[in-house]
């Protein structure tokens, strides 16, 4: 062979190595550039840490995401922050609830006040569990937490849907914060849209009448909670329902006597063995706080009685043993004057 056909050849395999290198590179580019994490969604992540349902912790969720439990999801018009937790994995200290939640870095007292914001749709809640727990079939979407005293919660907004039903409900709970060495939990429950934390089965897999005008898996709706010299507002927002909107003070109490234990508190937490605490006459005044937001599940084998399929997440996800909310927008930041 002539050294002009071998130089021809040679210069040709080289060119086909040099644009397969650079279509490769081209590639991965692309898939670099496609790469979206929640923080390019909703880009307040940096005010936050974060705790998923199989134990992971992050305190830096910039460009940060994890496969299964905080991703990003696209329904084929927006891009949505997945937050999915199983019935049983790793929990937090003070629970025995998974949680793929965001807790706020910055704390505040209600004095000083605080703002969060979210839009959201919750996609699947489980499917199992016992009709008359009041946790069954439910997960919490945003917290108020305290960080000291009992670390009760001010504020915990519910979604909750029984089998069978097509609609579901969303309403809030307010802890008493009791006084003294009383920490038995009681909270005070407030129906927005459906059904409030009192409505149980009559039986085990025995179901309350479905709510009218409750809100269905996957329908869109938002919440802002706006602390402001120690005043909460609430607002609840969703197209086709009444805008709620609801006050409650954390530096009074309305439980501070016997006679002011609501009837629904004594009903719910009847066999409670330290049933009856009265709240302390400031509730949560001068007490350190923050927010938290995202899948809280409420179903575990002890309490709800949920299956767990021996702790195994992936059977868990197969079966419907999990809670999944996706946010598209939230803000959290300075409680603002709401006239």
């Amino acid at each position: 062979m002539k050294k002009s056909v071998i130089t021809i050849i040679i210069l040709l395999a080289l060119v086909a190595c040099k644009n397969n290198t650079k279509a490769t590179s081209n590639t991965t580019d692309k898939s670099k550039a496609e790469t979206k994490y929640p923080s390019d969604v909703i880009p307040f992540m940096d005010e936050w840490k974060i705790l998923c349902g199989d134990g992971t912790k992050s305190d830096s969720l910039v460009s940060f995401s994890k496969e299964n439990f905080f991703y990003v999801e696209n329904d084929g018009i927006t891009d949505w922050v997945v937050y999915k937790t199983p019935n049983s994995g790793v929990t937090s200290r003070t629970s025995s609830n998974t949680r793929t939640e965001l807790g706020q870095k910055a704390h505040w007292i209600p004095e000083t006040g605080g703002k969060l914001t979210g839009t959201l749709k919750v996609m699947h809640v489980s499917t199992t569990g016992d009709a008359t727990a009041a946790s069954s079939y439910s997960v919490v979407i945003g917290q108020i937490h305290s960080d000291e005293g009992h670390e009760n919660e001010p504020l915990k907004i519910y979604y909750k849907k029984f089998p069978g039903h097509t609609k579901g409900s969303v309403f809030w709970n307010y802890e008493i914060n009791t006084e003294g060495d009383n920490i038995g939990r009681f909270d005070y429950s407030t129906a927005v849209w459906g059904h409030d934390f009192s409505v149980v089965g009559s039986s085990h897999d025995t179901y309350p009448k479905e709510p009218e005008n409750g809100i269905a898996l996957g329908e869109e709706f938002s919440y802002e909670v706006n602390v402001y010299k120690g005043i909460m507002y609430l607002t609840f927002k969703s197209e086709g329902h009444e805008t709620i909107k609801l006050t409650k003070s954390l530096i009074k109490s309305e439980f501070a006597t016997k006679n002011e234990i609501p009837e629904q508190v004594l009903k719910v937490y009847a066999n409670r063995e330290k049933g009856g605490g009265v709240e302390r006459e400031i509730a949560y005044a001068g007490e350190i706080n923050y927010f938290k937001q995202g899948a809280y599940n409420q179903a575990n084998a002890k309490s709800t009685k949920s299956e767990i399929y021996g702790g195994d997440i992936t059977k868990q996800y197969a079966n419907g043993s999990y809670a999944e909310v996706w946010f598209k927008d939230a803000t959290v930041g300075e409680g603002t004057n709401p006239n």
